[in-house]
């Protein structure tokens, strides 16, 4: 079956896998993201030939998949294998990580003689409900990094949280770093499943301390919000993100971007007028992403300024619905284009009777109110599948890509448009992941 078809049929028939389960696996309450890596590669290709050696990711890959049936693997490099799956408890993978390891002990039969792979692992490991992508896959490199020293294999547990800040210090130092330029922008599209095509893309605001090396907006944005410095920061982000869909535009291609928007600022007259005046005098098609949870704050207030954003032009998305406290009285009275279903019950919507109900029902109910929908954390074709038969409009993802640098992200517009038109299709889902592991 073609996924992008959307007969009634398939549909039907899809869907009935779920509604008439009568017992379902409870979701798992764990995401893995684990990087393997063939540590003696250079010495395996002296032996074996370029040409060989740089198949064995694909060898790796089997024995990988041997020992964790199911898991979602993807090569990620020419020495770098990249591990996604879910657990009960942390202890899962640790268990998994034992039997890797002990798997690799053992020569590997390749064209008929028996070689040992050295490998290295680093894993990252969040709540299923708090799984950031970015987070995990900052978290896995760095253990990865710590495994190449200590020749062990290395977990980092996102749920006991990350090195703690001296939030004072942050707070001081975080007006110059607006200013000298240690914040940048990455971002991720939005694919439309009908088209094929990249509808618009989400800006990521990162911060590279010069000392402390990345630090996440999960760091940062409380200290920004608390020191009075989110409107300045999302003001920076609004001017950079001009600049580069100046970029993007030169170049062919007419996108809006998304930038998120602290609740705080939801009741800050001044920003309001300030980015709206800003985004009219530069002609930018710019969009705001809200969370459910910075409406109810104060919703007279966010009502009303959202309503500033759109008479202006600027579109405005539901981020993370159902993470928080829904509210069908805000739902209707907000002027929102776009509603974003939350990661948690797309990561889990192939191996759960409950999670495919909620996002057909939230499908349906967006479309009832007019807005499209965009499915986020899509990762596997067979959540792609699933989403595009309930009529799910676009989809934002690992599937699709990493949040990337504006040149990346430029080289793939750039590579699309270059494909002729009957080799356009499905080209976007099947980009290597190495292209955004080095972007």
């Amino acid at each position: 079956m073609d996924v992008f078809q959307n007969e009634t049929p398939a549909r039907d028939n899809l869907l009935s896998d779920y509604d008439d389960r009568t017992t379902s696996p409870l979701p798992k309450a764990w995401h893995f993201l684990c990087l393997a890596e063939i540590a003696n590669f250079a010495a395996l290709r002296r032996s074996l030939g370029r040409a060989r050696a740089n198949r064995l990711p694909v060898d790796v890959s089997a024995r990988i998949n041997a020992s964790l049936s199911g898991a979602r693997i993807a090569a990620v490099g020419r020495t770098t294998i990249e591990i996604a799956f879910e657990g009960d408890t942390l202890t899962d993978l640790a268990a998994a990580l034992g039997c890797l390891t002990a798997d690799f002990d053992l020569p590997l039969n390749l064209d008929g003689e028996q070689h040992r792979l050295e490998m290295h692992f680093g894993a990252a490991a969040a709540p299923a409900g708090d799984a950031e992508d970015v987070r995990l896959a900052e978290e896995a490199e760095s253990a990865l990094d710590q495994a190449r020293t200590e020749a062990h294999a290395v977990i980092r547990d996102l749920s006991a949280g990350t090195p703690a800040f001296d939030r004072l210090t942050l707070t001081r130092e975080l007006p110059d770093a607006i200013v000298n330029g240690e914040m940048f922008l990455q971002y991720q599209p939005k694919v439309h499943v009908r088209r094929q095509q990249i509808a618009s893309a989400e800006a990521l605001v990162r911060w590279q301390h010069p000392t402390r090396g990345l630090i996440l907006p999960g760091d940062f944005i409380t200290v920004a919000e608390e020191a009075r410095e989110i409107s300045a920061l999302t003001l920076w982000t609004l001017e950079k993100v001009i600049a580069d869909q100046k970029l993007i535009a030169a170049d062919g291609n007419d996108l809006t971007i998304f930038i998120n928007i602290s609740g705080q600022l939801l009741a800050d007259v001044r920003f309001v007028k300030q980015m709206c005046t800003r985004v009219v005098e530069s002609g930018a098609r710019i969009g705001l992403e809200i969370t459910e949870t910075s409406v109810i704050r104060d919703p007279e207030s966010a009502i009303a300024n959202l309503q500033a954003f759109a008479d202006v032009g600027i579109a405005i998305a539901i981020d993370d619905y159902g993470a928080g406290l829904s509210s069908l009285a805000y739902l209707k009275q907000l002027p929102a284009r776009e509603l974003k279903i939350d990661k948690m019950f797309v990561l889990q919507l192939t191996s759960s009777n409950r999670d495919p109900l909620i996002v057909r029902s939230t499908i349906d109910l967006a479309h009832a109110l007019e807005m499209e929908v965009t499915a986020e954390g899509v990762e596997t074709q067979a959540a792609m599948a699933l989403l595009s038969v309930m009529g799910c409009d676009m989809v934002q993802g690992y599937l699709i890509s990493r949040p990337v640098s504006i040149e990346a992200f430029r080289q793939f517009l750039r590579d699309d448009k270059a494909r002729a038109p009957e080799e356009q299709s499905h080209a976007m889902f099947r980009r290597p992941a190495s292209f955004w592991k080095s972007a």
